[in-house]
């Protein structure tokens, strides 16, 4: 009777579909809610704690540092133990989305919680990618995991969604992070509904798990070392682009609400409606950008996306209004991604005996552009805060990582 009740509480769900479903609730978790909620939720955090673009700026830029580490932290957890650490860090995401709800925090609370909301994302994100796409069959990767994927832009969507209906209903930050928090608690038990089968253990298992725990750091250092061998040129190319992506992109998706909030004076929440557009196009940029890879490459792929997003931060600058705000959303929504998944996808086929590890270098590069971005962009934006010289540099970093690109396809060792 017990065992019944057990296996109806806690079903085992192996069907790959649902998965990827699974994979795409826990993107928009950690990365929609864990990330992405602060853009949305920014304007009213700014005007409910009379805080400057200076502190909202490093509140944004110590959740990427955290991610950092978090990705940082992913390359050293053995393959065996991707599901409990992805379950660990999966649960620290919801609990650090619902902490914001304590009332009064002071500066130095913020910004630890920021910090291990970071963390979380960094970590789940990457094994929640391993786990999933290792679970997929082949044949129906392709299909699957840009479901998987698609949850960065659900997540993105669901914020705008969330922030703008509490606030019509009278809510605050506060509480808006904790009802996102409240409708993540069900990931925490689809994650536990899809627990791989435990290997049989025996004591040679325990005394190999217990070498390879006292061997992490050289075994790390050999296979870094072999990961680059004849590829250091490419890598040190692709890797100086990626920082710059995420270096360019970054201050449109940690700022676009709030200049929309100082432009758009006349429309109560466009803020939360040119967020929502993010989404929406990030939802719709995988399975575009895939269709496009297929036929011209992701090399290709990846340069034109990196040119659109260049000219997409320019479009505020040269439109003051709304074209210019609702067009750099829509392209940012339609960049970001593909251009992640382009890049990862090039970086791993670098050497594929060693992508788990190069995914893991690339994904570091990546959150130290997101890191430096908004203190570059706080940084210019003077008193008057003005966002339109970050958006300038932000361009620029684009098209200095577009040249990295072009000298990456020249390299002859590198497959594309």
């Amino acid at each position: 009777m017990m065992t019944a009740l057990k296996s109806r509480a806690f079903p085992n769900i192996n069907n790959e579909t649902a998965i990827a479903f699974i994979g795409l609730y826990c993107m928009a978790v950690v990365m929609g809610y864990g990330r992405f909620l602060f853009t949305a939720t920014l304007p009213d955090i700014m005007m409910q704690l009379s805080i400057s673009t200076t502190i909202a700026g490093w509140l944004a830029s110590i959740n990427y540092i955290g991610y950092f580490i978090g990705a940082l932290i992913a390359m050293f957890v053995p393959q065996r133990s991707t599901w409990q650490a992805l379950t660990l860090w999966a649960i620290i995401s919801v609990v650090t989305t619902m902490l914001l709800v304590i009332p009064n925090m002071s500066l130095t609370l913020w910004y630890s919680i920021r910090l291990i909301a970071g963390i979380a994302s960094g970590v789940a994100m990457i094994l929640s990618s391993s786990f999933v796409i290792q679970s997929l069959s082949p044949e129906r990767r392709s299909v699957l995991s840009a479901v998987h994927y698609a949850g960065i832009g659900v997540g993105i969507s669901a914020s705008a969604i969330l922030t703008w209906c509490l606030l019509i209903l009278g809510y605050h930050f506060d509480i808006i992070w904790l009802v996102a928090g409240l409708s993540s608690l069900p990931l925490l038990w689809l994650l536990w509904a899809i627990k791989p089968a435990s290997p049989k253990s025996s004591e040679s298992h325990v005394m190999h798990q217990h070498l390879s725990m006292h061997q992490t750091y050289v075994n790390f250092k050999r296979a870094l070392y072999e990961a680059i061998a004849g590829h250091r040129k490419a890598i040190a190319l692709l890797s100086a682009s990626y920082v710059l992506a995420g270096f360019g992109y970054i201050t449109s998706a940690t700022f676009l609400p709030v200049m929309a909030s100082q432009r758009l004076t006349t429309q109560t929440y466009a803020g939360l409606l040119i967020w929502l557009v993010v989404g929406v196009f990030a939802m719709l940029s995988n399975p575009l950008w895939g269709a496009l890879a297929k036929r011209i490459g992701e090399i290709k792929t990846l340069i034109g996306l990196t040119i659109l997003q260049a000219f997409g931060m320019c479009l505020p600058i040269w439109f003051d209004g709304a074209i210019g705000l609702y067009g750099n959303a829509a392209i940012l929504g339609l960049t970001f991604v593909g251009m992640v998944s382009m890049t990862l996808t090039l970086i791993k086929n670098i050497n594929p005996a060693y992508s788990n590890l190069l995914i893991g270098l690339a994904t570091l590069a990546y959150a130290l552009g997101q890191f430096l971005g908004p203190l570059v962009t706080v940084a210019l934006a003077g008193q008057d805060d003005n966002f339109n010289a970050g958006l300038l540099v932000a361009a620029a970093g684009l098209i200095v990582g577009l040249v990295l690109l072009l000298l990456f396809r020249r390299q002859p060792a590198t497959t594309f």
